[in-house]
């Protein structure tokens, strides 16, 4: 008797557009009935990238499951999310500078990565609107080539790009795009926090950088199809206050090294759909369940825990928790996990340390025996020297 199929196997005869629109039903009941899907963007695609082995971020983030919705409902609620005042701020900025055809973004541009090109003068800002993400990422990518044929210095305003990630698309929008008169192409991401004597916060740099190379690798794509290949620029515009005042400044910020590390890291992803089909029957993960189901149906799909993870994901709380529960040395991060080898609970290590388990050969159990015996030693002479006072 042959297997069963699963609900999202393809058939005989199946069309690459029938097999496609049944996986994307099996994904749209993973949410719920009625429940919308929650796009992804460039900052959970850098997270997602930055750990590969998670498959329960993966199948939530390519079914477009509300992971902040999910964890209240869960009983462990994210604190994700700036705040109103940080988000208004935000967006008065981009638009001080975005404002008269971005003029000062396009100084900026040319100041810090083309000071031999002609300087920006009335530049092109081409109309990006069209009904739905994948009309406004065709219509992204045919103003990218006119302008790159037209020459001269163009700007393009919240355009879409598309990026396939295990086996689905992700729309990405970053703040802006500009074409040099060479025809090659720089991201500019604008952020609200400031650069102070002409630098940033190292870590808001760094994620900045991590997003940018998202928009990196969903660009050249977009410039793999024209003929010739424009060159996208691999380091991108990072505009930000100056100071304490709301006067942009900018630092050119090279992302090459993120933009290989994030281009290896999705290419190791599993394919979503490949997750999808090893799950039980009936699995939703709509904040609409009742808690018990919900958690079952949360824990049907393995996770990858470190502490990192508080940082990206909005289910680490509950992630932490679990890992916790069960003792796992992921909750000590990733370079602890790495050292202790085979030794995957701290009772095992605990058990190894003690001499109660273990291959003594085992370099992991080795130097955990011997830190026993150090720590033991200490605590020795700490007592007898507080005996002799």
């Amino acid at each position: 008797m042959p297997p069963p199929r699963t609900r999202t196997a393809p058939r005989i005869g199946d069309s690459p557009a029938r097999a496609k629109s049944r996986a994307w039903g099996r994904l749209a009941e993973l949410r719920g009935p009625g429940v919308p899907a929650r796009a992804l963007d460039a900052r959970a695609l850098a997270a997602l990238a930055a750990n590969p082995g998670c498959r329960r971020r993966a199948i939530l983030d390519g079914a477009g499951v509300d992971k902040a919705a999910l964890a209240g409902a869960l009983g462990a609620p994210s604190a994700f999310g700036q705040s109103q005042f940080a988000f208004m701020r935000g967006n008065a900025f981009e638009a001080k500078v975005k404002a008269d055809g971005g003029a000062e973004l396009l100084r900026l541009v040319h100041r810090k990565l083309d000071a031999g090109a002609e300087p920006p003068g009335e530049a092109r800002v081409p109309e990006l609107g069209a009904v739905g993400p994948e009309g406004r990422a065709a219509r992204t990518a045919l103003a990218l080539r006119e302008a790159t044929e037209a020459g001269g210095w163009t700007l393009l305003d919240h355009p879409m790009l598309a990026l396939e990630v295990a086996g689905s698309p992700a729309f990405l929008e970053p703040d802006a795009v500009v074409v040099h008169p060479d025809g090659s192409w720089t991201v500019v991401e604008i952020k609200s926090f400031p650069m102070l004597d002409g630098a940033a916060d190292p870590a808001k740099v760094g994620a900045a950088a991590r997003q940018s190379a998202v928009y990196l690798l969903a660009l050249e794509d977009v410039a793999a199809r024209l003929h010739p290949a424009p060159r996208v620029r691999d380091r991108v515009l990072l505009v930000c206050p100056r100071d304490f005042s709301n006067l942009p400044t900018a630092s050119a910020v090279d992302v090459r090294k993120q933009r290989a590390v994030t281009a290896r890291q999705l290419t190791r992803l599993t394919r979503i759909q490949d997750i999808a089909d090893t799950l039980p029957e009936g699995v939703c993960f709509s904040p609409e369940l009742p808690a018990e189901e919900l958690t079952a149906a949360v824990e049907a799909v393995p996770a990858t825990y470190a502490p990192e993870c508080l940082a990206t994901c909005e289910l680490a709380f509950h992630c932490r928790a679990r890992s916790r529960a069960e003792g796992a040395v992921t909750t000590l991060g990733r370079s602890a996990r790495a050292e202790l080898g085979g030794l995957t609970t701290v009772e095992d290590v605990l058990a190894a340390a003690h001499g109660e388990a273990g291959d003594p050969d085992d370099p992991a159990v080795a130097a955990l025996r011997r830190a026993a015996t150090l720590r033991a030693e200490a605590l020795g002479s700490v007592g007898r020297e507080a005996a002799c006072r």
